[in-house]
């Protein structure tokens, strides 16, 4: 697969930390590593954040796994960051398993912070091609009892579906500010679950009938490239899959 190195381009990068000092150090990372960020060229757009425990989809944190979002002016600045910045080479140098995902956004309804990060090209979206969903929604407090009454059994039911490669729930603040992240050999078995499931179904007419959402968000994606390894996760076929990056100072 061409890989397009002159285009904006989305990366999520999963990260998990091992020991007492390294996931505290990743905890104080929430806020301190937001600032670092906003000062990398070519980045737009990005989010710290932590992930729930069990299969990411608990009230409970998991304080292993972090994960990063970032909306990139082209793939050359992506790859600066990840290789050359020296923020992210501690937390290479901290963590023991990293994967990172290059996407290209296809579709993108909804805002995030106020606004909708992701420049979509509808065009190049091929429903027989593996895609990725980012899906994020800060939900109103007094919604919050409603809310986690119904996603357990959501999520449970999407983890026996075989076309799921992967599947995990991350957020900015426990509780309240919920993201997921998804990939699927094919964008038409993404469809055919969101459409067949029952659990789901019946979580997005509850989600319209009780207004459980104050900013929501839903986005697919391309998969261009994916960069390092993670347990249980098989890349789908026809997917470029490149080693870890080697994090070096400037």
């Amino acid at each position: 697969m061409f890989v397009q190195r002159h285009a904006i381009i989305t990366t999520l990068t999963l990260i998990h930390y091992s020991g007492i000092a390294n996931r505290i150090w990743a905890l104080s990372q929430m806020q301190l590593g937001q600032s670092r960020l906003a000062k990398v060229s070519g980045l737009s757009f990005s989010r710290l954040m932590g992930s729930g425990g069990g299969n990411g989809f608990s009230l409970l944190p998991n304080f292993g796994v972090f994960a990063l979002v970032g909306e990139w002016k082209d793939r050359s600045a992506a790859d600066d960051f990840f290789g050359r910045n020296e923020w992210y080479a501690e937390v290479s140098r901290r963590s023991d398993r990293r994967i990172t995902f290059f996407l290209e956004a296809t579709m993108a309804h909804g805002a995030w912070g106020g606004d909708n990060p992701f420049t979509p090209h509808p065009d190049r979206y091929d429903p027989d091609e593996p895609v990725a969903v980012i899906t994020r929604a800060t939900i109103y407090p007094s919604k919050l009892p409603d809310f986690w009454r119904y996603v357990p059994a959501t999520s449970r039911s999407v983890d026996d579906y075989p076309e799921r490669r992967l599947s995990v729930g991350i957020g900015e603040y426990p509780v309240f500010m919920q993201a997921t992240f998804s990939v699927w050999t094919s964008g038409r078995a993404m469809t055919e679950f969101a459409y067949a499931g029952q659990h789901h179904r019946r979580v997005v007419a509850l989600t319209r009938r009780r207004g459980w959402y104050k900013e929501e968000l839903f986005s697919r994606f391309r998969i261009r490239e994916i960069v390092g390894k993670w347990p249980d996760f098989s890349p789908p076929p026809g997917v470029v899959v490149g080693p870890h990056f080697v994090a070096q100072k400037r």
